[in-house]
């Protein structure tokens, strides 16, 4: 907080310490907001034609187009606008998180916005670093502190740090206040392991490498937006067919000259004089009259169905895990749907097939083996007096090496003032251990009389960590510890051929397996190993090439002592959910760190992979020929596999393959013979990837979302090395667990277990899709009905552009009369009961691969909707059209007249045919559905019956009671309604009695389960089961 004089500082605009994640302010969010919406299609669009219709004469009114697009931008806002909020809420959260810092000589309680590039912190244990920092001291003699970066990276490990000795002394806010000091640091990056500690704020707000590694996720787009991009562009062609036949039919009509300049309507000077201008001036009003083609209110419709519909799930209570007290999360409402479309899942397993909690079960010393048993280990083939002075003083050497070779510390909790000194007086209280993993714990209880001199970190290269100690006697011992492929080939002496098949024996048991050994250090070469270990840990420019260097230096040579072996029991019911998945047609891949055989034996434990499967291995290749030869061998399997399932019976009884695929065999496999290996994987019902690195991961999930399939997949995993895939995928999913908050954070959704999947997907999925699916489709089908009237009725009116309807119809047609029915649909519409789709996996094939959003399903409710339109205007034509003694005083019906029954009916048959779709009947259901006739009634009646001053004309006046009067229109309306739903009623009837799907199989079982009260019989699931 003090700047050094003489030059050494170079004035520099530092940022403030404010975190921003929000996109709007009080200042832009209109112009940003506007400008985002109108980079939609359908909005511009609508923009266009509103624009046209202020600037040409058109035959409606600029309120038909103006007013629902202002509807449509306003609802959008509003809830982009209620969303920032929440993010602002969370950014206010963050900025005035209470801290203190070090001003005028004591500690200054501010808000963590207020801290400033140079001010000193303190940070206490468990709190949460506000800034970027350097250390300077802490309340230990050594000046060493212990970080956790797991809300960062996920990694719960303690990293040590330790001040430089000139800082470590100041443990005084008096001292610390005086410092005068320069620091030189880079420029802010995003690297996380490149410069991150306490105490000197040197990267504030958005330039610090939580800002800097926040990366907005990318946008992911559903299949269901897809085919709506699809829909739409057919039906903007369409319209312009539309548009185009109704100009040339008019120019056409108007070539016979008595049809050209009729004598009620002569044409201008002006309009003789300029043609050409008349011919697109005319395209462009016959735009105008179709527009209402394109469905303005889908969009809004449908963020609306996404934005309510989402909050199922967190109210969902079998997916609130009690013992944890978490309820399911959703982090983004745009993918609700493709939880019903998902091919591929691809999973971790520590920590989300598995608890992440350890236990420790058997270990292998200098060649023997031994097992737990009620907390003693119990050597095999020993009896327990037999001599072995060796032996004893190995396994001793041993249990030193587990107790000592971690990241565990063992901590008394201390009492702490605001306004006393820079570190706490000690009260003791009971110990607190912190570590990098739960293994860790399982195997630490105490390491007391020796002396830590150096910890070589873990990294994900080296696959090991070591510890240098001093023992009681002076002596300097390296405990090493780590996987095997990176232990047994440093290691000089020890039983290392006995150690590795114990190791193996372990796998197959499914432990997690670690191998241990030391080396001793003479004094010179320890003198030599601290003068290398502090020039690298000093060094300015390539620390880490350095470190890494020096840590293959003093890690070789070792003596192999032996190996543990740790349990991680599985989560409850993750087999019946693999089962689940598979029947649901699902292929499920394993993408874990583990080595080989505790990975396939992990896979046989929660089913992943059967006894009976046939399991085929991609392992060890260290060239790009001995891959390809091994891929060209899996072949035939694959061609056998095909020849099986075409003559398969329906639950997959046929011989099943799995595929074992290292991580250093799958690099070499994507080189060069990618299309050879995913010709394997596609035909195998189950793929184990072990030994794999976060971004392999990741990359074997583009991989598969990238193929000509274009398959959907979900990737599932709870700690950040699951990230990457995590956001790959075309859904992610968070498990929360025991590795930090990353994974969760990243996530589309958020989890407690993975046995949850099957209700998120069976039951949540299918209903999103199937409700969405409806929806879009619904959307086109009634705007079809709406539309198609209006270019039918040009034939009659010499293509002159005279609305069939009138504007306040148009306008309320998408906004009023027909929204609130499929809103309600698309919220609350289970076409089988939850338990079903749960119970029986199998009906989820019914909606893969955008079944219900294909072309065939498209072209059926589009030919519907051009069938109703025509039935609308010619059966009101044939029964009212011509007729002049339906009004009592003589009076014969009219062009509004005529269109006003058309729009009736129209109501009316489209409202009906929504409730046709309708399976799950609740009284709001029965309300919006039998409401919005009502309504339409009364509206029409209002609108009609009074004179409103401030319309222009009045063609409406009395038009909508002098309908009502005659019994012929409601016979009409009565006809025409029933003619229109009839065909769709028998269509249904056939096809359920013909050709049934497994969903409308259920629908009729479920009607013998049901009970009077509405509740499911006791047995049910046999039923089920049966069926």
């Amino acid at each position: 907080n003090r700047f050094p004089q003489h030059g050494h500082y170079v004035p520099q605009k530092f940022a403030d310490n404010r975190i921003i994640s929000s996109k709007y302010t009080v200042w832009n969010f209109v112009p940003k907001n506007l400008f985002e919406q109108f980079r939609r299609v359908a909005n511009f669009y609508f923009l266009i034609i509103f624009l046209v219709q202020l600037m040409i004469d058109t035959p409606t009114s600029p309120i038909t187009s103006g007013l629902p697009l202002f509807f449509v931008i306003t609802v959008t806002a509003i809830k982009q606008g209620y969303e920032d909020w929440l993010r602002h809420k969370a950014d206010n959260e963050v900025n005035g998180a209470p801290v203190y810092v070090v001003r005028s000589g004591g500690l200054v309680k501010t808000r963590s916005k207020n801290i400033r590039v140079g001010d000193i912190v303190r940070v206490a244990k468990d709190e949460t670093f506000p800034v970027d920092l350097v250390l300077l001291s802490s309340d230990r003699v050594d000046g060493s502190c212990h970080v956790t970066t797991a809300s960062l990276d996920g990694e719960t490990n303690l990293k040590t740090h330790v001040a430089v000795p000139e800082t470590a002394v100041l443990q005084s806010v008096a001292n610390l206040d005086k410092l005068v000091a320069v620091i030189e640091c880079q420029q802010p990056e995003a690297d996380l392991y490149r410069y991150h500690f306490i105490s000197v704020a040197v990267y504030t707000g958005m330039e610090t490498k939580m800002a800097l590694n926040y990366k907005s996720k990318s946008q992911k787009r559903s299949a269901v937006e897809k085919s709506m991009n699809s829909f739409l562009i057919i039906y903007l062609m369409i319209l312009l067919f539309e548009a185009i036949l109704s100009t040339i039919l008019k120019y056409a009509w108007q070539a016979e000259e008595k049809w050209d300049e009729p004598w009620y309507n002569e044409k201008t000077e002006h309009e003789r004089n300029s043609s050409k201008v008349i011919f697109i001036s005319d395209f462009l009003a016959f735009l105008v009259l179709y527009n209402f083609i394109i469905p303005i209110s889908l969009y809004v419709t449908v963020e609306m169905q996404k934005f309510l519909g989402s909050f199922f799930i967190g109210w969902d209570l079998d997916l609130y895990h009690e013992e944890t007290n978490q309820r399911a999360q959703v982090n983004t409402s745009d993918l609700n749907e493709e939880l019903g479309q998902v091919e591929y899942v691809f999973t971790d397993k520590t920590g989300t097939l598995t608890e992440n909690e350890m236990q420790f079960r058997e270990c292998s010393i200098n060649g023997i083996k031994y097992q737990e048993v009620n907390g003693k280990l119990t050597p095999e083939g020993f009896s327990e007096d037999s001599p072995d002075g060796n032996r004893h003083n190995l396994e001793e050497l041993f249990l030193k090496a587990v107790c000592l070779c971690h990241t565990v510390q063992v901590n008394a909790d201390q009492t702490d003032s605001a306004d006393g000194p820079w570190h706490a007086n000690g009260i003791i209280s009971p110990l607190e251990y912190y570590a990098s993993s739960p293994d860790e714990k399982a195997l630490v209880e105490a390491a007391s009389r020796y002396k830590l001199l150096h910890v070589l970190e873990f990294d994900p290269n080296r696959r090991r960590m070591s510890v240098i100690v001093e023992s009681p006697s002076g002596e300097k011992l390296l405990f090493t510890k780590g996987a095997e492929s990176s232990i047994l080939p440093r290691s000089k002496s020890g039983e290392i051929d006995k150690t590795r098949i114990h190791v193996d024996e372990f796998a197959l048991k499914g432990l997690r397996t670690l191998c241990i050994a030391y080396r001793r250090f003479t004094p010179e070469e320890y003198q030599e190993i601290g003068k290398r270990l502090h020039e690298a840990r000093t060094a300015l420019q390539q620390r880490e090439e350095r470190l890494a260097d020096v840590f293959n230096f003093i890690e070789r040579d070792l003596e192999l002592l032996g190996a543990t072996g740790v349990e991680d029991k599985l989560q409850e019911k993750v087999q019946e959910t693999i089962e689940a998945l598979r029947l649901a047609g699902i292929k499920v891949w394993v993408l874990t760190g583990d080595k080989h055989e505790t990975a396939v034996s992990v896979s046989l434990s929660c089913g992943h992979f059967h006894r009976t499967m046939n399991i085929l291995e991609l392992v060890q290749h260290k060239s790009d020929s001995t891959c390809a030869e091994q891929l060209r061998q899996l072949l035939p399997f694959k061609k056998i596999l095909t020849l099986l399932s075409l003559n398969r019976i329906k639950e997959d009884h046929v011989i099943q393959h799995g595929l074992v695929v290292d991580g250093t065999s799958l690099s070499l496999a994507l080189r060069e013979h990618e299309k050879l290996f995913m010709e394997v994987c596609k035909n195998c019902s189950a793929v184990l990837c072990c030994r794999m690195a976060p971004l392999q991961k990741a990359k074997v999930v583009r991989l598969l979302k990238t193929s000509p399939e274009k398959p959907i997949t979900l990737a599932i995993g709870d700690g950040a090395n699951d990230v990457s895939m995590i956001q790959e995928a075309h859904v992610g999913i968070g498990i929360m667990g025991k590795e930090g908050r990353q994974a969760v954070r990243n996530s589309d959704y958020a989890i407690a277990r993975f046995k949850f999947l099957s209700k998120l997907l069976f039951v949540h999925g299918h209903f999103y899709y199937i409700r969405i699916a409806t929806l879009v489709q619904y959307f086109f089908y009634k705007n079809v009905c709406f539309i198609t009237p209006q270019f039918l009725y040009q034939f009659f009116c010499l293509f002159s552009q005279q609305t069939l309807y009138d504007s306040v119809y148009l306008t309320l047609y998408n906004i009023c009369f027909t929204s609130l029915p499929v809103l309600i649909y698309s919220l609350f519409e289970q076409h089988v009961h939850p338990h079903v789709l749960q119970s029986k996996p199998v009906l989820y094939r019914d909606i893969s691969k955008n079944a219900h959003l294909g072309f065939k399903p498209f072209l059926y409710w589009t030919i519907l909707g051009f069938f109703h339109a025509f039935v609308f205007f010619y059966g009101s034509y044939l029964l009212m059209g011509e007729d002049t003694s339906l009004l009592g005083n003589g009076q014969m019906f009219g062009n509004w007249t005529f269109g006003t029954l058309v729009f009736t009916v129209m109501v009316i048959t489209v409202t009906m045919k929504m409730a046709l779709e309708t399976h799950f009947w609740t009284w709001i259901n029965h309300f919006v559905t039998w409401g919005s006739i009502v309504f339409y009634f009364i509206f029409s009646l209002f609108y009609g019956g009074i004179i409103w001053p401030f319309l222009h004309t009045q063609d409406m006046y009395f038009v909508f009671v002098q309908l009502l009067s005659s019994g012929s229109a409601w016979f009409a309306i009565i006809l025409i309604v029933v003619a229109c739903l009839f065909i769709d009623v028998v269509k249904k009837v056939l096809y359920r009695h013909l050709q049934p799907t497994s969903t409308e199989k259920a629908q009729v079982m479920l009607c013998f389960c049901i009970q009077p009260d509405n509740s499911l019989r006791n047995d049910f699931s046999e039923i089920c089961l049966v069926n």
